[in-house]
């Protein structure tokens, strides 16, 4: 195995299950323009571009009638709540144990995120896993968001590892995307938000349980 294999992971979906905190900051808005509340099922449909993202998809699926001053008033609302949202989140089964045992092995952790800094760091803090990640990088951390490449690279360069000897792990079709066009081995976890087939996403290993990634990591870099 090589000196430096850094393990990039992405945050919602992946190592942690936020939908029911972001769902309810999303109806809290909703509730203030009078709009009907979204579904934990629409919420995690929502996931996956950013805040800006979701709440643009939110607002077109309630039919609020939003010109661009409610839109951005909106935005900011639901950034502020997300700020500190943790009450109704969840780490996946398994993920406190991975980390700390890759740490141990030797490797360097990264996370890489559409969530905004300040919330990424926050959950992370609020789940004592933060001490875990030599980089963090979140949605608003740079101009380019996933699945453009340039944050996941960018995370391997603060890490001080080679992408290509490294590996990222996600959930989605954004983490997928966003891999491949880096150039860097990709992990599915499949008890995320996707919603298209594993197979016909592009990725080395797909897995259910965390503790099934060590045995790949040690086989691939090895």
């Amino acid at each position: 195995m090589t000196a430096m294999t850094a393990i990039v992971f992405d945050l919602d979906g992946t190592l942690i299950d936020s939908a029911p905190d972001i769902r309810a900051i999303a109806n809290a808005v909703l509730r203030g323009v009078g709009a009907e509340p979204i579904t934990l099922e629409q919420t995690r449909s929502f996931i996956g571009n950013g805040a800006a993202t979701f709440v643009a998809r939110m607002i077109a699926e309630q039919g609020v009638v939003a010109d661009a001053a409610l839109q951005e008033k909106m935005l900011a609302e639901f950034k502020e709540r997300y700020n500190s949202a943790a009450e109704h989140s969840a780490l996946y089964p398994g993920v406190a144990d991975l980390l700390a045992r890759l740490g141990a092995d030797g490797h360097a952790l990264g996370l890489c995120t559409n969530k905004p800094l300040r919330p990424a760091r926050f959950v992370l803090d609020h789940f004592g896993i933060l001490g875990h990640f030599g980089a963090v990088l979140g949605g608003d951390s740079l101009p380019e968001t996933k699945p453009d490449p340039a944050p996941l690279l960018k995370v391997f360069e603060m890490l001080g590892a080679d992408p290509e000897n490294s590996l990222y792990v996600g959930d989605s079709e954004v983490d997928a995307e966003t891999a491949a066009r880096a150039g860097v081995p990709f992990a599915l976890f499949l008890g995320g938000y996707r919603k298209t087939p594993a197979e016909e996403l592009p990725h080395e290993m797909a897995f259910e349980r965390f503790d099934a990634l060590p045995a790949f990591i040690e086989s691939r870099f090895r």
